[in-house]
């Protein structure tokens, strides 16, 4: 019954979290949008307003007319919507999901003996440690940068320096965990950043602002620089997030020898080509050079990635098939030796019991691919599966997976 409310559990997470996350980046991909494409006015009414860019728009039917004004405007005579919910429901849901599936299960997800030998406790609170180590450390760098004209750094030496520290992170989590964790794990990491970045300076910044302007005090706009520089560093941050909790469904990146070099360069792909797209707007109104080596840059390291992993890949074992179809005996056999610690009478993941013939009849085809196929299972090898074992499951099924 456990097993089957957290699989429930998982399901439903799962679910808002990626609802919320869908409107945490399509929220923050408009207004890096709308930064880009804002325009001086030349409306002798919103140039005596303060308004700093403005465009209009047509959506739905509808027209808009966003307006910016780069320290503050000169009232707020309506309703003042906050951006932050969006972001700490995404990170909500998302540490909620890895506690259920990871926390919980850290013997079977965070440990992998034949990496390190450490206890399943030992694992999760060095997991959570990356997250928390990680925001001191950036948060750290970014303070000692500093924003506007006092500032000792510019966006270069801060870019060097976390990605430094995010080399440094990707090697060890990918030394301590699986790969599979390992690459959640950094992706969380970075998402853990972003939300940190709303709840400490993004929104408190503003909260400054608009208490100023409400107690008629010139804001001072050091907030709206700070806010600035972490919002910038958040859209930087989304693709290598996006690709760290995708990479869990492709074994073969995150099993890799060096898999924490993929991670590395993959992520580095994302934010090179997240660059382009951001500074294309500013192109597109004559602000800046196009931005095409920042997309070609990121297309030469993702296909240098493609070309390397298929370089280093060792060869597949050869599996020698039975010459004979197996019968549905020696698949048992095999299934009770191998997988019934989390498919047996204890145990159901995935509400999934491998000792019931009608169960493994069912879900032959799902077998044959993780087990077979894509040799995801079981999770990191944990009972020591053969080669040959696993060929003799893709015989059984691709003979028909047939009872004796």
């Amino acid at each position: 019954m456990e097993a089957y409310l957290l699989d429930w559990a998982n399901l439903l997470l799962r679910w808002l979290h990626v609802i919320v996350a869908i409107a945490w980046i399509g929220s923050s991909f408009y207004f890096v949008f709308l930064d880009n494409n804002l325009l001086k006015p030349t409306d002798p009414e919103l140039q005596k307003k303060g308004v700093d860019g403005a465009m209009w728009a047509v959506h739905g039917g509808g027209f808009y007319h966003p307006q910016k004004y780069l320290v503050s405007p000169p009232k707020i005579d309506s309703e003042l919507h906050w951006f932050y919910w969006e972001s700490y429901s995404t990170w909500l849901s998302g540490f909620a999901l890895f506690s259920v599936l990871y926390l919980w299960n850290a013997d079977t997800f965070l440990v992998d003996k034949n990496l390190h030998d450490w206890s399943p406790m030992a694992a999760g609170f060095t997991a959570v440690g990356f997250l928390v180590a990680f925001w001191f450390i950036y948060d750290g760098i970014c303070r000692w940068a500093g924003v506007g004209p006092k500032a000792r750094a510019g966006d270069g030496v801060i870019g060097a320096l976390v990605l430094l520290v995010l080399a440094v992170a990707c090697w060890g989590a990918c030394q301590l965990f699986p790969g599979r964790a390992a690459f959640l794990l950094i992706g969380a990491m970075l998402a853990s950043t972003m939300t940190a970045n709303v709840a400490h300076w993004i929104i408190p910044g503003q909260r400054t602002v608009v208490a100023d302007m409400q107690a008629g005090k010139t804001p001072d706009p050091i907030y709206g620089q700070r806010g600035k520089q972490r919002s910038v560093h958040n859209t930087y941050f989304t693709l290598p997030v996006l690709f760290a909790m995708l990479s869990n469904h492709y074994g073969f990146l995150y099993s890799s020898a060096y898999n924490w070099v993929i991670l590395l360069a993959m992520m580095l792909s994302g934010a090179a080509i997240r660059q382009f797209f951001v500074q294309r707007h500013g192109w597109r109104h004559g602000r800046a050079p196009h931005p095409w080596p920042w997309a070609a840059g990121g297309v030469v390291v993702l296909l240098a990635v493609i070309v390397g992993v298929k370089a280093v890949q060792p060869a597949a074992p050869v599996s020698v098939a039975p010459s004979a179809p197996p019968s549905f005996a020696q698949v048992q056999a095999v299934l009770n030796q191998r997988c019934l610690t989390c498919h047996g009478p204890q145990v159901q993941m995935k509400s999934l019991r491998f000792d019931d013939p009608a169960t493994v009849l069912a879900n032959a085809q799902n077998i044959h691919q993780q087990v077979a196929v894509l040799r995801l299972m079981p999770m990191n090898n944990a009972t020591g599966i053969t080669d040959a074992e696993r060929a003799l499951i893709g015989a059984w099924v691709k003979a028909g997976a047939k009872t004796d």
